[in-house]
């Protein structure tokens, strides 16, 4: 017998400050400010380093800072990303940056999406300081998106979670490194379903992967396509912690998804796009900073606990269902 879902309106509580950050705050002309990606620096600030998108179109990234991860944030009063001219790769615009602390490399690993008339790709820059970086360029060429990094390595070499398409899939891939410039060894890890699913059209990672006791915690964005266009809701899967090919859990529900007008109605409505978490102090607290729309910047919080037993509670077998694109 099928198992209905668990409720599931209590896990995120949205905070009363939506939109936490938008163009209004900006301290330059900008259209929308959305998708950042989060962290928390060794001084206990937390960053947001924002998706900006100028009246061109094209989009660049901004750092936004503050001591509770709430109120009071000090942006940078110029980009603090752009497009450079010797990465033709960015030449549209560089966008959705996820970062992951490297202990190893005492430095922060941004992957953002480089567009270029070639389609998206995903770009490495490191940093220590979130002032001055170090631009490794394409990681994953065209098209790709999605990307993020594991903190740790994996044996010998790193891995990142991304997100190709090709003419037939849209799926979640990883992909390993020696050396943080060359990926390869790539193979599928959770595959976008068939039919009247809400993630049935594509997949996508959201935040970064996040390490518990049970295994690597990820958020994942799911795309149906509607009468109405489009919808850009999250779920939850878990990946072994010792080997991240190995997908222990997928949730069946989504857990969050549009449902506030400033999430519903913006450039482009019902979509809901986490790009960074900040874990707070107490282990158990996460900060789930998103988009909203593809205008503004959200944020929701959950306990960590309580989102790994709602996912053992709502989750199925891996591989079970049918998988593709429609």
């Amino acid at each position: 017998m099928t198992r209905l879902p668990t409720r599931r309106s209590t896990l995120f509580t949205r905070s009363d400050l939506n939109p936490l950050l938008s163009a209004a705050d900006w301290p330059y002309p900008a259209n929308s400010v959305f998708n950042a990606g989060a962290t928390l620096l060794r001084d206990g600030t937390t960053l947001l380093l924002c998706r900006v998108e100028d009246f061109r179109g094209l989009s660049h990234l901004t750092a936004a800072r503050s001591v509770d991860g709430v109120t009071d944030w000090q942006i940078d009063p110029a980009p603090t990303l752009q497009p450079s001219p010797d990465h033709p790769d960015e030449v549209w615009g560089i966008e959705d940056p996820r970062i992951t602390y490297l202990p190893e490399e005492d430095q922060y690993a941004v992957l953002y999406t480089a567009y270029s008339p070639a389609g998206p790709g995903v770009a490495l820059a490191l940093t220590r300081d979130f002032v001055t970086f170090e631009r490794r360029g394409l990681i994953f060429p065209p098209e790709d998106k999605d990307a993020a990094i594991f903190p740790t390595r994996f044996g010998e070499n790193w891995a990142a979670l991304h997100r190709p398409v090709t003419s037939s899939s849209a799926n979640i891939h990883l992909s390993f490194s020696e050396n943080l410039r060359h990926f390869g060894d790539s193979r599928s890890v959770l595959e976008a379903r068939r039919g009247p699913w809400w993630d049935a059209r594509k997949v996508g990672l959201s935040a970064p992967p996040i390490r518990t006791d049970e295994g690597w915690l990820v958020i994942y964005h799911g795309v149906k396509v509607t009468g109405g266009g489009v919808l850009y809701r999250n779920g939850l899967a878990l990946l072994d912690l010792h080997n991240p090919s190995v997908c222990l859990r997928r949730s069946d529900p989504w857990i969050l998804g549009p449902h506030d007008l400033s999430e519903r109605v913006g450039d482009v409505a019902n979509v809901v796009f986490p790009c960074g978490t900040v874990l707070q102090p107490d282990g158990d607290t996460l900060r789930v900073y998103y988009g909203q729309a593809d205008t503004s910047i959200g944020l929701a919080t959950a306990s960590l606990s309580e989102l790994l037993r709602w996912l053992r509670d709502n989750s199925s077998v891996p591989g079970s269902t049918d998988t593709g694109l429609d």
